[in-house]
């Protein structure tokens, strides 16, 4: 008899874990429609973070030079407990001017624990690849198109010479514990602002 009350107890207690995972990871894939951000709130997010990509990022100003499109997420904040999931909004630009907004989402399963906030700047340097990505009704980063990401640590420069990938990435500003910077499976998706 108390073997069984041990046992049914160890199952409630896996079932109310589970049930406190699922539902971090449905807050998280799904935020709340008040806690999303004004156009002028991103806007402001999204200079802060281009003039970092440029101080921090040796080449990185060049890249937005030869840009077709710049799209950039700044504080994308991820949290995983074996369950992940991301969320980040920020902006198109074309032209250096504001084109569209786009909220990044994105889910994961496997060994992970912890929580990061990061800046993503994807930058299109093919004109089709922009208009595929304009077009698209929720574009998904290694289904619809791949990003290139390129490693700006050890103080190498970002050239443009030696990447000839129509989508380029750049992760930087990494605060926290997870060290997973893949965007493969991310969905970028067109926000009404």
């Amino acid at each position: 008899m108390h073997l069984n009350i041990i046992s049914f107890s160890k199952r409630i207690i896996c079932i109310v874990i589970a049930f406190v995972i699922f539902a971090c990871f449905m807050t998280i894939s799904s935020p709340p429609v008040s806690h999303a951000a004004s156009a002028k709130e991103i806007d402001v997010s999204v200079n802060v973070a281009l003039d970092r990509f440029r101080t921090e990022i040796p080449g990185g100003s060049e890249y937005l030079q030869n840009a077709k499109g710049v799209l950039v997420i700044p504080n994308v904040i991820k949290i995983g407990f074996f369950l992940g999931g991301e969320y980040g909004e920020g902006a198109l630009l074309v032209g250096g001017k504001t084109v569209d907004y786009y909220s990044l989402t994105a889910g994961s399963f496997g060994l992970q624990f912890g929580a990061q906030s990061k800046n993503i700047v994807v930058i299109f340097m093919d004109r089709d690849a922009l208009n595929q990505f304009r077009d698209s009704l929720g574009w998904r980063a290694g289904v619809d198109g791949s990003i290139v990401f390129i490693d700006s640590g050890g103080g190498a420069s970002a050239n443009t010479d030696n990447v000839k990938h129509p989508v380029v990435g750049f992760v930087f500003g990494l605060k926290g514990l997870m060290a997973n910077v893949s965007l493969e499976g991310a969905k970028f998706t067109k926000l009404t602002k």
